[in-house]
């Protein structure tokens, strides 16, 4: 190294000495500017560290502040309407809103009662569970729950998400019995887990499930939930109980020539034409929403007349049959709270519970947004999970957020969770008075309403634009994809969190470094791929590092710095240039450290000064500088080699350079 000494009247060892040092803000000659030295954060005890850091992590939207300052009674009434909102914004309703509830209230009723037939069936339930999982679940909601848009109630997903994970238990024709209670079981594990995770603000879990992979496993389940409708659809009477393509496709095809059912596909098509028409209708025209909203209802009526009429179940044209009458029955016996079952309900119940949770949030924050409020998803989880709990007792079974229903809520003008109050009374209705209507429904149009509902989830915009933004996420949504139609669900699913996990992983393991260069004109340092006019210093080679450095990459950003170094090197040698004298890290995106971090850091010194070439550190976080001064970093460097900014040592060091 050259000599970079002081003027002072020590001997030429001490010179040298003094040469290997850069000069901090107390060390200050008339040839160096003014730096600005790296404070140290004031030091809090174990207590407080842990204290801040649980504070941070669970309860980050200060969750209590509004019980401050509070009079016992006062706290008791903010704790009651805490648990149920209704309490609170019931304070101020009035005749407008009742009139927007109502309207929309019966708007989503006339949608969910055909839609429920249809989708217990998917679950391989009798239709009326369907039915009672719009009765209760409901009124839970609309007392717990904070969106005033989401309509609660079995969805297409989490309806063959169940279907197909409770059938590898039990057969539902042979068994049903025991299918059911297993049904009921996992619906109150499904519960209690949405309520655990609510409680202990654990919310933040569900996020590991990417929007990338939600896409990919909704376009998916969209596509097997149709091929599914091909039996009703088409009249098979036997039907593959395997979800995948391949399975489905052999079943339909095998039976083209002695199981298809020509009158039931007449019906079939003639209305999937008419829902697919009124949704267009829909689509164009945002005033006439009410029409695909009451198409299903309208083709179950008109459906249901031709076939009692013609008596067309006499020539092959399956039917609904009976619907149990009368409101939900008592289940609480039917659970199995010990044995062999309360494991697999328990193993289900979980699966199910992080489905329903992922969709039921992402619809209260889209329409939460879109109506500019606030929704807490720590309280979304218990109501959900509190209504599932009630529901699991109510011969209900995993009810969630539905996003066509919420859709149709929105535009018909609903202003609080009462309309979800009023479908609920309609559904009251239906199970008490109207059920025997239903007795000749043909399966096909069941089939044809759970086919033009599930369209909407397959997205191709969205999965375009992940491609154009991101080709990893693009790998975990086509992952998904592929798991659930050629695979099952379950399979998708875990293919989904597996990639979406992997990502993190390698993110983690692998964090990007980039040298850095002088924007020309100013004291501003940036990545060079992304201005390539930023011009390289002479002497100093300046990388930033994108991530906190833990056991997981120290290794990797300590190699990947020394590759930097060689790499840069290289052309220099090649053309004559001066080498690299100083080596600045940029650690302004380094947000903390660890001990195998700073292991990392100590071997790099090591390595650098073999190599004659001086580490500096610029731009040091809070967490970052504490550490290195706890481990005695900065003294075995150097205090007087840390600085503020990247400006500040390329400053310090200029002087120094031959």
């Amino acid at each position: 190294m050259p000599s970079m000494g002081h003027s002072s009247d020590e001997g030429l060892e001490a010179k040298e000495v003094d040469a290997r040092s850069l000069s901090s803000s107390h060390h200050q000659t008339q040839n160096m500017p003014y730096v600005h030295k790296v404070g140290v954060p004031q030091k809090q005890n174990l207590f407080q560290e842990f204290k801040a850091s649980v504070k941070e992590t669970f309860f980050a939207d200060d969750p209590l502040s509004p019980f401050k300052d509070q009079t016992k009674s006062r706290k008791f009434i903010l704790g009651i309407q805490a648990i149920f909102p209704i309490f609170d914004w019931g304070r101020r309703y009035n005749r407008t809103k009742f009139r927007g509830d109502i309207i929309a209230g019966l708007t989503i009723a006339s949608l969910c009662i055909p839609q429920d037939i249809g989708y217990a069936k998917l679950a391989n339930l009798a239709p009326q569970y369907g039915l009672y999982s719009s009765f209760v679940p409901p009124l839970i909601y609309a007392f717990m729950g904070s969106s005033r848009d989401m309509v609660i109630g079995p969805v297409s997903v989490v309806s063959l998400l169940l279907g197909t994970l409770l059938q590898n238990e039990f057969d539902p024709t042979t068994n049903a019995t025991e299918y059911r209670r297993l049904a009921f079981t996992a619906t109150f594990f499904a519960g209690i887990t949405q309520v655990t995770l609510g409680f202990f603000r654990l919310g933040f879990l569900i996020d590991f499930l990417s929007h990338a992979a939600i896409i990919g496993y909704m376009g998916g389940a969209a596509i097997t939930i149709a091929l599914q409708q091909l039996k009703g659809f088409l009249g098979i009477k036997t039907f593959t109980k395997k979800s995948g393509l391949i399975s489905v496709m052999h079943s339909v095809w095998g039976s083209v020539n002695h199981g298809w059912n020509w009158q039931t596909i007449v019906i079939g098509a003639t209305f999937l034409s008419f829902l697919l028409f009124t949704k267009y209708i829909g689509k164009r025209n945002k005033k006439l929403f009410w029409v695909p909203a009451i198409a299903p209802l309208i083709s179950v009526i008109l459906s249901t007349f031709f076939v009692y009429i013609t008596h067309a179940e006499e020539k092959g044209v399956a039917i609904v049959k009976h619907i149990e009458k009368g409101i939900n029955p008592s289940s609480v016996n039917e659970i199995y709270f010990s044995g062999e079952n309360l494991g697999k309900g328990f193993r289900i119940g979980v699966v199910a519970a992080m489905v329903a949770l992922t969709e039921a949030v992402a619809i209260g924050r889209t329409f939460a947004s879109m109506k500019d409020y606030q929704i807490d998803g720590n309280k979304e989880m218990v109501a959900l999970g509190a209504m599932n709990v009630v529901g699991s007792m109510t011969s209900c079974y995993v009810a969630t957020g539905s996003f066509s229903r919420s859709a149709v809520n929105y535009m018909a003008g609903c202003q609080t969770a009462v309309s979800n109050i009023v479908m609920s009374c309609v559904v009251f209705l239906t199970l008490e008075f109207i059920t025997p209507l239903f007795k000749y429904t043909p399966n096909a149009i069941l089939s044809a309403i759970i086919i033009s509902a599930v369209i909407n989830l397959v997205d191709f915009q969205a999965a375009i634009l992940i491609w154009k933004i991101d080709k990893f996420d693009f790998l975990a949504c086509l992952g998904a994809f592929l798991g659930v139609l050629f695979s099952s669900v379950e399979i998708g699913l875990l293919i989904a969190v597996s990639i979406s996990f992997a990502k993190i992983l390698l993110q983690v393991t692998r964090p990007n470094t980039a040298t850095l260069g002088n924007i020309p004109g100013t004291t501003v340092y940036r990545n060079i791929r992304q201005y390539p006019d930023a011009t390289k210093v002479p002497g100093i080679l300046i990388v930033r590092v994108d991530s906190a450095i833990y056991f997981s990459n120290s290794n990797y950003i300590k190699e990947r710095i020394l590759r930097w170094l060689t790499d840069e090197e290289g052309p220099k040698k090649a053309a004559f240039l001066p080498r690299f004298q100083f080596l600045i890290v940029e650690m302004s995106p380094v947000t903390d450290i660890d001990t195998s971090g700073i292991r990392a850091f100590e071997e790099l010194h090591g390595s650098l000064m073999k190599r004659d070439v001086q580490l500096i550190l610029a731009n040091l976080g809070p967490e970052v500088i504490d550490k290195l001064h706890a481990s005695n970093f900065v003294k075995l460097i150097g205090e007087d080699r840390i600085f503020l900014t990247v400006a500040d040592a390329v400053s310090a060091c200029s002087p120094f350079l031959v």
